[in-house]
């Protein structure tokens, strides 16, 4: 089945029930995930027009600027939307940690036979 959002060039994300959208953000460099978190349409927007970005933090209920409070902003080098245009996946340049622990990313743990280990 293909409609129209798979094939045109039109951005039309497709927003959930709270308006949100799934954003992954990577490291341009090497394609380390860093972190995985929502944007609603004024964080996508914020986004695609600073280039610095933003999310909507589910449990502050508010937009925030990556970095607001920590200096650790992400800069987009490229944006991409997937193909039924329900998540955005972000290239970005760190200032910094990425999660909120300090860590550069926020997938420091792998799921094990005996439970979470550490990534090294």
């Amino acid at each position: 089945m293909n409609d129209n959002s798979e094939s045109e060039m039109t951005l039309d994300p497709k927003f959930d029930s709270a308006g949100l959208i799934t954003a992954v953000a990577t490291d341009a460099a090497s394609g380390e995930v860093l972190m995985l978190a929502h944007m609603n349409a004024e964080a996508l927007k914020l986004t695609r027009d600073t280039r610095i970005a933003h999310f909507f933090s589910r449990s502050r209920g508010r937009l925030w600027k990556k970095g607001e409070t920590s200096g650790n902003i992400l800069r987009v080098v490229e944006m991409r939307i997937d193909c039924d245009q329900d998540a955005v996946w972000m290239r970005v340049e760190a200032d910094g940690p990425a999660c909120h622990t300090g860590r550069r990313s926020c997938f420091y743990r792998r799921i094990g036979v005996q439970g979470l280990e550490p990534v090294d």
